[in-house]
């Protein structure tokens, strides 16, 4: 992990030997929120969600392949579960813990609190691809066998093409460097039909979904959701899109800490 932005600082201490982690400490925290990024991404983008989270210790890691923690192979998704459950067990030590996932971040934490519910108390997902549950149109070409050119275009499809433009050359050349780690969430998504059972889900979860042209089709996903497991509710938040946690912190915020005081007062 490159130095992580203010709110965020580097962190020796983890689980999985290779894996670079960044935290937010305070004193006699509500309980540990650990972010999980979505393709392209980085552990270090919490770092405004991780500001504004003043009550809660913070917990953000590289997933294995990208940036700091690219040594890591990408394995497939069980070995991001593998990683998260460890880091979740290390943390559940001193306080209760709450995973946030954005994108495919989101389906490692599903898959996470499934394998391990034990040391989960509250999962909150944003925008998690789900097609084994329900199908979401796609009119994208084929992917190619070239890891770099599907980060671009990812970047590009995700962000926008002006914003990709206005990278430095390095800062483009890193994100080329992580598509290997990209294709292979892809390919998880792609080569598995149900890759966990949602049905076998024992912890509070709440998807959450924001406004754009997809707001039909994540409607219909989050109510096919409740139909398979009622511990599963959602959330629309108007005026938000895809990247909420850089976008849009405080209504993130705002959501992580009403479900977790939610969960409190009704245990």
């Amino acid at each position: 992990m490159s130095p992580p932005p203010l709110g965020l600082h580097a962190s020796s201490r983890t689980p999985v030997s290779g894996l670079a982690v960044a935290e937010s400490r305070v004193a006699d925290p509500e309980a540990t929120v650990i972010c999980l990024h979505g393709g392209l991404d980085r552990g270090g983008s919490f770092a405004r969600m991780a500001r504004r989270l003043e009550t809660f210790d913070v917990v953000a890691y590289d997933r294995r392949g990208y940036q700091g923690s690219r040594d890591l192979r990408p394995r497939g998704l069980d070995r991001h579960v593998d990683d998260l459950v460890a880091i979740a067990r290390a943390e559940h030590e001193h306080a209760p813990v709450i995973v946030f996932g954005h994108s495919f971040g989101g389906v490692v934490a599903l898959g996470a609190a499934i394998a391990d519910p034990t040391v989960i108390e509250l999962v909150v997902v944003f925008e998690s691809p789900l097609p084994w549950v329900l199908e979401r149109p796609s009119t994208q070409r084929p992917y190619s066998d070239d890891p770099a050119l599907e980060a671009e275009r990812f970047f590009r499809r995700m962000v926008s093409d002006r914003s990709w433009e206005r990278l430095h050359e390095s800062q483009r050349e890193s994100r080329r460097l992580d598509g290997p780690a990209l294709m292979d969430d892809l390919a998880n998504l792609g080569r598995h039909r149900r890759p966990f059972d949602l049905t076998r889900l024992e912890v509070p979860t709440v998807y959450c979904f924001g406004e754009s042209d997809r707001r039909d089709y994540y409607r219909a996903l989050t109510s096919q959701l409740a139909s398979i497991n009622p511990l599963i509710s959602s959330i629309e938040i108007p005026g938000v899109g895809h990247g909420a946690h850089l976008s849009s912190p405080d209504q993130m915020v705002r959501v992580i800490r009403e479900q977790w005081e939610r969960l409190c007062e009704s245990v």
